[in-house]
């Protein structure tokens, strides 16, 4: 399904497992179960439970479909951060970067809980990396429900972002939406300290067509998202700038991002959400 097609759903679980199903890789090859796993209590199973994990016989005795629910069904730490800056709200073809962020990160939420492993949302907001959903139980329809209702504003401080700790023995994979644009080193410096041997990051960076290719004609107002300043100008006039620099960027950004333990794609709010994931879960 297109992006556009997904938005208008606008039903977060339903997208998760749309895109999610249209995959054919998951973040893991198999759920971790046994030593370690111990049963703490029935649920009602809800929409994006693995079936799986249905007590059957349960069901035999009460005729309701309940899940059993473990303490810690994983070591791992899938934590999901989404850029909240200004620029998340652009949008192209009636779909907005924040719009297409929630998109990949409901259905990467949509497998973390299909296996087990533990799922936390983080926003990124006036350089400041807030917890919006900590790890915990039914930390998974938080996240969608949180995913809904987030709002982009604002600019990133000159602070430099502190990232979620990590526990003891512990591996985590981090999972960063964002359009990347900077000032400065900003993204650098952050991506920088956030990949290392215990803490693998996914990144998926989201553009525009036009902020690629630049191929307006006429004359056009432009808005800072961030700062909310504009300016006027004529396109054929700054389109050679515009695209120079645009290349020049993104040639810049990709040596600084040849990173160990960092894999990204770059993905235009036209592509299909599930071809997207497949190519980033592929360089993994």
């Amino acid at each position: 399904m297109t992006a556009l097609e997904l938005v208008k759903l606008n039903n977060l679980p339903l997208v998760g497992q749309l895109v999610s199903d249209e995959m054919t890789l998951g973040l893991h090859r198999s759920r971790r179960s046994g030593v370690g796993v111990e049963f703490a209590q029935y649920r009602d199973y809800r929409p994006g439970d693995d079936p799986k994990r249905i007590d059957w016989k349960r069901f035999a005795q009460t005729d309701k479909h309940l899940v059993r629910e473990s303490e810690t069904e994983s070591s791992h730490q899938v934590r999901l951060l989404l850029d909240l800056s200004g620029s998340m709200n652009y949008t192209e073809g009636a779909v907005s970067r924040l719009d297409y962020a929630r998109v990949l990160l409901a259905s990467i939420a949509y497998i973390a809980n299909r296996q087990g492993d533990q799922l936390s949302l983080y926003g990124l907001q006036n350089g400041t990396i807030d917890a919006l959903v900590p790890p915990g139980k039914q930390a998974f329809q938080k996240v969608l429900g949180t995913l809904a209702g987030v709002k982009a504003a604002g600019g990133w401080s000159d602070t430099v972002p502190v990232l979620p700790g990590q526990r003891r023995n512990q591996t985590e994979l981090l999972v960063l939406v964002s359009d990347l644009l900077q000032l400065n080193d900003e993204w650098l410096t952050l991506l920088r300290a956030a990949a290392t041997p215990r803490r693998e990051v996914l990144l998926i960076q989201v553009l525009g067509q036009q902020e690629v290719a630049f191929n307006l004609s006429g004359f056009y107002q432009f808005q800072d998202l961030e700062t909310g300043q504009t300016v006027e100008v004529q396109s054929e006039a700054v389109q050679a700038q515009v695209r120079s620099a645009a290349t020049a960027y993104f040639q810049t950004l990709n040596e600084q991002l040849h990173l160990p333990y960092l894999s990204r794609v770059r993905a235009l709010l036209t592509d299909p959400p599930a071809l997207v994931m497949q190519e980033l879960l592929m360089k993994k």
